[in-house]
């Protein structure tokens, strides 16, 4: 009986030293709650669900006590490089897109199947305030420099103020080999999460920078865009970055590859694709990939904490630059453009442009700004994708 009672107990023993209870640490309880949270802000207050839910509960996921062995895999002592990884789980075969800059190129395909740049090409002025919201990328490179980060970290972190979760990771994961420290995790998690905020980070700002009689101006309607403009378009935009700047292709590539197929007429199954079945995939595997590098015990550092912060500041600034040029350009046209569409100009498509609107309409329910805001907000992506590959050049 009393080998009986042994043996029972140190089974019990062995379950309860195997379970999540005896392994979790803080970090990964605090990690929990910060994906609870991400969780309700996307399906209670719906702030970007496609992009915010995957992320939330790959980062739920991942921080289960115990649990990361076992979705991501093992490494053996001294190491915790990608490819050494042993008994490799689930999530780090899904991650393979992301290690491999495979991914965020075939996000681009599918906005760009999305994108109609009909409002762009019917006032190329935007291109001005997509130019101007990349303002935020280029201070916080600044700024991250002066605060002791080298060039290649500084230029991963500056690349969130393009508001461009895709071109974030690209940039950062190409940038890697010459970078001192792995920011990936940091920085994909803090450039998805600002996307999804949109609505909180850039309606204080739009309001304190824009008188409310500017944010009540009507535009007139964009003209009408002919089928060969949009079938030309992406071939010269494509053809001109891609002399002056090449590190550009892989995503500005992709960008107007997916609206060729689009706006040609003769690909429709393979513009439905884009938009749809692989749009769709390749955003959940991402948006998990994305989260599931938010493990406590690395995420949680102070260094984590200051790429965030200075995220949120490139980002800010970024939304500022847009909307300071949508006023310049406000008092040059004597009053015909809204500087409202200026927050637009960073490369969250279509989520600012919405923003635009609602914060038009908040001063004059038949004040549409959307179409509008569109211009600058495809700008935006177009000019992401070219600061991403200025930063790329430098190295």
């Amino acid at each position: 009986m009393q080998n009986l009672l042994v043996s029972i107990g140190e089974m019990f023993t062995n379950l309860f030293n195997g379970s999540g209870l005896a392994q979790g640490s803080w970090q990964n309880y605090v990690m929990l709650l910060v994906s609870f949270v991400l969780m309700y802000l996307a399906i209670v207050k719906k702030f970007e669900p496609l992009l915010l839910l995957p992320i939330a509960f790959g980062m739920f996921i991942i921080n289960i006590p115990g649990a990361y062995d076992v979705v991501w895999g093992t490494y053996p002592e001294g190491s915790h490089a990608y490819e050494d990884v042993q008994n490799p789980g689930l999530l780090w075969y899904l991650f393979f897109g992301v290690q491999n800059v495979i991914y965020p190129p075939l996000i681009f395909l599918g906005i760009g199947a999305m994108t109609d740049f009909g409002p762009l090409i019917s006032n190329p002025k935007s291109m001005l305030i997509g130019a101007a919201a990349q303002l935020g990328i280029f201070l916080t490179l600044i700024g991250a420099v002066a605060l002791g980060f080298d060039l290649a970290c500084a230029c991963s972190i500056a690349i969130i103020g393009g508001a461009d979760g895709p071109t974030a990771i690209y940039t950062t994961q190409m940038l890697s080999q010459y970078a001192s420290q792995d920011l990936l995790s940091a920085i994909s998690v803090a450039a998805y999460s600002y996307m999804a905020l949109i609505p909180i980070i850039q309606k204080p700002i739009m309001k304190l920078l824009v008188p409310k009689k500017e944010r009540a101006i009507k535009m007139k309607p964009l003209r009408v865009v002919s089928k060969a403009e949009k079938i030309i378009f992406p071939i010269v935009v494509t053809l001109v970055v891609g002399i002056l700047l090449p590190d550009a292709m892989p995503l500005l590539g992709m960008l107007m590859l997916g609206n060729l197929l689009k706006e040609s007429g003769v690909c429709d199954r393979l513009s439905s694709q884009a938009q749809n079945g692989l749009m769709n995939t390749v955003t959940i595997f991402l948006g998990v990939s994305v989260g599931c590098k938010a493990y406590g015990a690395t995420f949680l550092t102070l260094e984590t904490l200051s790429i965030i912060l200075l995220g949120l500041v490139a980002f800010s600034f970024g939304t500022v630059g847009g909307l300071l040029m949508g006023r310049l350009m406000c008092k040059l046209s004597k009053g015909k453009i809204n500087p409202l569409i200026g927050s637009a100009g960073v490369s969250a498509v279509p989520m600012a442009a919405r923003i635009s609107e609602d914060v038009g309409r908040e001063e004059d329910k038949n004040n549409h700004l959307l179409m509008h805001a569109m211009g600058p907000n495809v700008a935006g992506v177009i000019g992401s994708a070219i600061a991403a590959g200025f930063l790329l050049s430098l190295f």
